[in-house]
């Protein structure tokens, strides 16, 4: 797909009626030849919106205005491109722990959870946060995280989980203000709500730290998953990850994931990660697909707001 292509389909697919200020950003990007030839000079895994946007926030850079995103962007490229290089989008969205709840509370309890492409393992956390499925309310920690639910009963309980571990080829760290400003940076401009559980969460992180591994979702997952204690239920999972990861590797990880003992929960789009006979999407926005070992189950928004059952 082309640059512009890729800055178009998301204004359209993923920021329209969930980011004004993005929308008007990607599409005046994908208008835009000087900024399209920059973007080109790049590793096509670099050229994505979220990441070229999050690095233009981190540095100080205007995203309410495409003109002044141009002039400024333009002007500071060597900055950038720099930032652009050496980073990667590791949004962490706590939100998400919103659609795994409904699988996680079923599964064999205790659990021993390890994320791949953790980043900072905020995710590791589903039974500190506190959730809000319409009029039902479960668990009492903060943040409290709402989601829209359709076609299944919200869960009754949160899971017990009694071991926790990340796995990413950079891991991050809640306790480095640095690391902590790139995540801020990440979140869309108008989303107040998303850096406030932001902020509620990490501190939940940093109190008990995950074991968070820097390492290859291949090569090192195995050697990770083995450190998970008997008696718990392993759970391997992801969320809007495996698009950052070539396709080879991407079927290479899912041949041994399935062969791990315990479960595998996946919400990912279906390009990324099809499956079989999916039924229509809620509406024309991107979804991801909750998945439980391969089975899928659920179209979910990408931050966790919504969930609409199918299985």
């Amino acid at each position: 797909m082309r640059t512009a292509e890729t800055y178009a389909r998301f204004a359209t697919a993923e920021a329209r009626g969930v980011s004004p200020a993005y929308e008007r950003l990607a599409l005046a990007v994908s208008r835009d030849p000087e900024l399209l030839a920059l973007l080109d000079t790049l590793p096509p895994a670099k050229r994505q919106p979220n990441l070229l946007f999050g690095v233009v926030r981190l540095l100080g850079g205007p995203v309410d205005d495409p003109a002044a995103f141009h002039d400024w962007t333009v002007a500071n490229w060597p900055a950038v491109e720099e930032q652009i290089r050496v980073r990667a989008t590791q949004t962490n969205e706590i939100g998400r722990c919103a659609v795994l709840l409904p699988v996680l509370a079923e599964l064999p309890q205790p659990l021993a959870l390890l994320e791949v492409g953790a980043s900072a393992g905020l995710n590791l956390y589903p039974d500190r946060y506190a959730y809000r499925y319409g009029d039902h309310r479960l668990g009492t920690g903060e943040p409290v995280l709402d989601c829209e639910l359709t076609g299944t009963a919200p869960p009754t309980r949160l899971p017990e989980v009694v071991w926790r571990a990340g796995l990413d080829l950079n891991p991050l760290d809640v306790t480095d203000p640095a690391d902590v400003a790139w995540l801020d940076a990440l979140i869309w401009p108008e989303h107040t709500h998303r850096r406030e559980r932001l902020r509620a969460a990490a501190p939940v992180a940093a109190a008990e730290p995950p074991l968070l591994v820097r390492g290859d979702l291949v090569d090192d997952l195995p050697t990770l998953a083995a450190k998970a204690p008997a008696g718990a239920t392993l759970v391997v999972f992801h969320s809007s990850v495996l698009y950052q990861v070539p396709r080879p590797r991407r079927e290479a990880f899912v041949e041994l994931v399935r062969d791990l003992p315990g479960h595998w929960i996946a919400a990912e789009t279906p390009e990324v990660l099809p499956h079989a006979q999916l039924p229509e999407p809620p509406d024309d926005g991107m979804r991801n697909v909750l998945a439980l070992d391969g089975r899928p189950l659920a179209w979910t928004a990408g931050h966790g707001q919504s969930l609409t059952w199918f299985a």
